[in-house]
Parts: structure tokens; C-alpha cells; sequence
């Protein structure tokens, strides 16, 4: 670790460029073990802070909450409410531009001055810049704040704070920290399965014969013959190999990065939406996803030739990110890029029955990893500058950044989906039911409703969930458990596990070498922004790629796809989309000089 600390001098490459938000899926990334922890770091004992001051001496304080991540909008309630309540005596009302006016959303809180008491950014971009320069966040060291209330962030993700004082507080101040810090050694940061990788209809590849896969292409013949074995979801639908969605796009469709992504290239990070640069985690490479030979183009190709085929959604172009949920819980969809996305489909009546997606993959996968890094990643958590009791904030914001914060975040509370035996965490009966099928009912002890309907809404996360965790010496995430891994496996994943010989995806790509892992670097500059002129040009640019993109996937023929792809290219070209390219090189390659 101390050698790789002396070579971080920079931003990552996959963050250093970030100018725009696009919305996300709740899904999130799976991340991952890479070894043993450390004795520092986000591996420190949760030390005693004035959170622990028991709910029932406080005033209730209902905190309006505005989250550039959130998928949805509202009163945080069942079991994640319920702790909220009784432990800190907080309520939380959601604000979530992602669903209704986006930037422009935004832009009007940030003129009437008031952005709500907890803020989370999408990235640490210009929204988040604006909103310090307009005094609109609070400065973490005013008062005493962070020493008093913050004692377990400042011991557990020290690197992420000094991070963001250097970036954006001149040295002096603290105005947020990012997310997902960890000091894990270098390596795959993700969990059992990585944050994209090649999944399909396992029982449905193993009746064809488990034919092997070279290239990304080969999906598609395999995938027309398996809509040929299984033609009609479980409501008697008509399947497709393929079901895409637009919602989460900016200035590209984002949805056509994923190959890159399974050759060890990215374009920013999800709301990096920014950036038209394929950048590689593994080595000192870049490509404009315009180039000839890109993955973008690449994949479009691959996806028109999917509708050819009679393998794309027709509902592609108008349909939402839940509508595709609904499809992939009814057996309609055939192939996944993302494994959280398997889970709508691989619920217990499925996978008892032999069916479930698993990773398939191709020889030539080199799969991207965001890896681990103790300075954290750019979405923010922040606090308005007119919150009322700000400390009740801090008291909440530093819970999260404890063990006991991140187990209960994403494992839910313990005694309802999971406990304590012999030092180690185990799913309880009711866990191993909800933590698959989020429809399950809570008791009224815990807050009621379902399980989907306590979820934490805020979408965001703060310690790497592939982390050691100090109590139990294994990792927060309950996928990654070995009481999980060695229980009862379904049959969908001991006939993958008899197949391949591993244990789990993450296992298996790593035995084989094909991982691209992206290195934790920091810098005491903030990421470079553009001027607002080459920014309006990116939009302009972005907006025609992102049109053509869609245009040409559903493209008559052939002929009307080259004319669409050159359209976009010349017209692109045309808008600025070369000084654009020129301006991102120009930091990417000050990235790979100091990697």
C-alpha cells in the first residue's frame, strides 16, 4: 500500500473528466474483496461520537434531503426509516432531479440559495463547485464540526477528507467526502461479480451445448437460439435478447459504452457523462468514441445487427429503466451487461426451477475494475449551509462511515436479514428471502411494509462494501460472506460453479487474466473543468451523437445506417466534437503521465 500511495499524484483517468449528470440505476456496482485489511484507515473501530446520544432526548428533525443520485422522490420510510428515527430522531424527505427537471431541477434550487440540509452530488463537478463558491454547503471545520461530530470519518477515510480539502476547500476547508473509499490493497474492487460483464440465460446456454464465445459478436447467433428454444416469457410475451433504455443517457447513449467496458475501457464512470474519451484502467490508451475502430461505434453496430435479427426490444426507444426490470422479472429478456440487473429474474421460483442468469463471457474480455482507493470516488456528501441543526447531519453522515452504518446500508438491520454468530455475520431465514426477492414483508418492529419499500433511497455509498470489515474480518457485502458462498448454493449457480471451477465471477476472471484494473490516484488540484464554451459545444455534440446513435440502431438497412453513422460524425465534427476530443486528451495524458 505504501508504495502505491507514492505513486498517486492525479485524479483516476475514468473521473478526470467531469462536466455532466445522467441518471442512474439503484443497482449499483457489486465491488469487491482484493485481500486482508490493514490496521487504518476505514478499517478503524467506530470511535464514540455524539451520535450514540440516545433519540428520545431530541427534538424530531425532519431534513430535506437533495440527492443528484436518487431514483426516487419522497418520505423515506419502512425499516431504513424507522432506524433514521430511532436512532438519530430524523426524518428525510427525498428531492431527486434525476426524475424531474434534471439540471435545469438544479439550477432553480441553486437560485432560490437553498439546496436542503444533506446534499448529494452525482460527481464533484461544476454543480458542486457553484454550489460552494455560492455558499450554499457548509464548511465541515466551521465550529468544530467534523472533530466533533465526524471522529469516525476523520479515522476511518482520512485520505478522502485531505482529498477534497486540497480539491475545493483551498487547504483549509472540508465542504463534502466522496464515496466508496476503501484501503484495501490495489486490486479488483468489486464483489462476487463485476460491475459489468457478459451475462446470459445460463440453463438456456447450457441446453444449447455451452458453445464457446471469441468476441463480443458471437452473442448474437447464440442469442437468436435461444429465442428460438424459449419464445414467450412466463406471461406468454415474446422474448428478445437485447431490451435497452434511454433514460439514463447524456451525451452519448450510455448504454453503448458496455462493450468498451468488457475491454478494459471506460467512458467515465456512469454520470461522467462528460467524457467522449474510451479510456483504458489497465493501460496507457485512449480512444475517441467517434474513432473508426472505437468500441462505441462498435457496439452500435453489434445492436443494429441485433434488431436485424430480430433480437432488439422494439420498445427500446420509448421505454424506461423499470419498464426493462419488469420485462427481466417476466422472463422476457434474454442477456444482461450488469449482474445486479440478473437479480430481477434470478428470484427463488426461478432459480429452483434451473433457471437464472450467470456470466458467460468471451476469450477476449478484458473486464474493467474500478479498484480500490483510500481518497474515495466524486460523488459527494454534503451538508446545506442552511441547515438548521447541522450536527444532527454530521452525526448521521459519520454513522455511515462506521461498520455499523455500512452493514446496516446495504445488508439491512440486524436481527431482521442478518446476525451475529461466532464473530461472524450470517443471513437470518427472513434475510436470505429479502436480500433476493425485495417484495418480502416486514414485521411492523421493524418499520413495516416491504423490503424494497425500506430500502435507503438516497442511492449513494461510503466505504467500498468489498472492504474488510473490522467486526466480522470479512467484507461488508453479504454476497461476499463465506456463510453465503458455502450455503446451499441454488442450482443455477452450482451447475455455473461445477462448470467453470469457481466459486464466483470475480474468481474466475481473475484466474484467467481478464481484469483491467484501474489504479487509486489523488492530486491536490481539482479536476479540470471546461469553459463554458467548449461545454456548450459538447452538448450540442452530444446531443447529435446520442439522436444518430438510437437512429441507427433501428436503422432500416444497412445503407441508412452508414448514412446515419457518417450524419453523426460529420455533424459532430462539424460542432466542435475534435476540440472537444483535443481538450480531454490533453488531461487524460497528464493522467498517464503520472500513473
Amino acid at each position: 500500500m505504501e508504495n502505491l500511495l507514492k505513486k498517486v499524484k492525479i485524479v483516476a483517468a475514468a473521473s478526470i473528466l467531469l462536466m455532466g449528470v445522467t441518471a442512474c440505476s439503484s443497482g449499483g456496482n457489486n465491488e469487491g474483496n482484493a485481500g486482508k485489511a490493514s490496521n487504518t484507515g476505514n478499517n478503524a473501530a467506530s470511535t464514540d461520537t455524539a451520535s450514540d446520544t440516545d433519540s428520545a432526548t431530541k427534538e424530531p428533525y425532519k431534513i430535506e434531503v437533495l440527492s443528484q443520485l436518487a431514483n426516487f422522490a419522497g418520505e423515506q420510510g419502512g425499516w431504513y426509516g424507522k432506524i433514521l428515527k430511532d436512532k438519530f430522531g430524523l426524518e428525510m424527505s427525498i428531492t431527486a432531479p434525476n426524475l424531474a427537471g434534471g439540471a435545469a431541477k438544479f439550477a432553480t434550487l441553486m437560485a432560490s440559495g437553498d439546496l436542503g440540509d444533506l446534499v448529494v452530488f452525482g460527481n464533484d463537478g461544476q454543480e458542486y463547485r457553484d454550489a460552494i463558491k455560492a455558499g450554499l454547503l457548509l464548511d465541515w471545520t466551521k465550529d468544530g464540526l467534523l472533530e466533533k461530530y465526524g471522529k469516525d470519518i476523520l479515522a476511518n477515510v482520512p485520505e478522502a477528507i485531505e482529498k477534497n480539502k486540497k480539491n475545493f476547500g483551498g487547504g483549509t476547508a472540508v465542504y463534502g467526502v466522496g464515496h466508496d473509499a476503501s484501503n484495501m490493497p490495489a486490486g479488483p474492487s468489486e464483489g462476487n461479480t463485476m460491475t459489468y460483464q457478459l451475462d446470459m440465460r445460463w440453463d438456456l446456454y447450457q441446453k444449447l451445448g455451452s458453445p464457446k464465445l471469441t468476441k463480443m459478436e458471437d452473442i448474437l447467433p447464440l442469442l437468436k437460439q435461444m429465442q428460438e428454444l424459449e419464445p414467450k416469457s412466463d406471461s406468454g410475451r415474446p422474448t428478445y435478447g437485447i431490451s435497452m433504455w434511454a433514460d439514463w443517457d447524456g451525451n452519448y447513449m450510455t448504454l453503448g459504452k458496455q462493450f468498451a467496458t468488457m475491454h478494459g475501457y471506460d467512458i467515465g464512470d456512469g454520470f461522467n457523462q462528460g467524457s467522449l474519451l474510451e479510456i483504458a484502467a489497465h493501460e496507457d490508451k485512449f480512444q475517441g468514441i467517434l474513432d473508426e475502430n472505437s468500441y462505441y461505434l462498435r457496439t452500435l453496430k453489434l445492436y443494429y445487427d441485433a434488431n436485424q435479427m430480430g433480437l432488439m426490444d422494439p420498445d427500446s426507444l420509448t421505454q424506461k429503466f423499470d419498464d426493462v426490470v419488469n420485462k427481466f422479472k417476466d422472463g422476457q429478456v434474454l442477456f444482461s451487461w450488469f449482474p445486479w440487473l440478473d437479480s430481477s429474474y434470478n428470484t427463488p421460483v426461478h432459480t429452483d426451477a434451473g433457471k437464472g442468469f450467470q456470466m458467460v463471457g468471451f476469450e477476449e474480455q478484458k473486464i474493467y475494475s474500478y479498484g480500490f482507493s483510500p481518497y474515495g470516488s466524486n460523488r459527494i456528501w454534503a451538508i446545506g449551509s442552511k441547515a438548521k441543526h447541522p450536527e444532527r447531519i454530521m452525526e448521521f453522515i459519520n454513522w455511515l462511515y462506521t461498520p455499523e452504518g455500512v452493514m446496516t446500508m446495504i445488508n439491512g438491520p440486524e436481527g431482521l436479514t442478518w446476525e451475529l454468530k461466532d464473530g461472524k455475520a450470517v443471513l437470518t431465514d427472513f434475510g436470505k428471502l429479502a436480500l433476493k426477492d425485495n417484495s418480502q414483508q416486514v414485521a411492523a418492529e421493524f418499520g413495516g411494509g416491504t423490503y424494497k419499500d425500506g430500502a435507503p433511497q438516497i442511492n449513494n455509498t461510503t466505504l467500498k462494501t468489498s472492504t474488510i470489515n473490522p467486526d466480522t474480518n470479512e467484507p461488508y457485502d453479504w454476497n461476499m460472506w463465506k456463510s453465503v458462498l458455502e450455503d446451499n448454493p441454488n442450482p443455477v449457480e452450482k451447475s455455473w460453479r461445477e462448470t467453470t471451477g469457481a466459486l464466483t465471477p470475480k474468481e474466475l476472471l481473475t484466474k484467467n487474466n481478464q481484469l483491467a484494473v484501474n489504479n487509486p490516484i489523488s492530486t491536490t488540484e481539482a479536476p479540470a473543468v471546461m469553459d463554458s464554451m467548449l461545454e456548450q459545444k459538447l452538448s450540442q455534440v452530444g446531443t447529435v451523437i446520442k439522436e444518430h446513435s438510437w437512429k441507427m440502431v433501428f436503422a432500416k438497412d444497412e445503407n441508412e445506417y452508414n448514412k446515419l453513422k457518417n450524419a453523426m460524425i460529420e455533424k459532430s465534427k462539424g460542432l466542435g466534437y475534435d476540440e472537444i476530443i483535443d481538450w480531454q486528451v490533453e488531461q487524460t495524458e497528464k493522467v498517464f503521465a503520472l500513473r
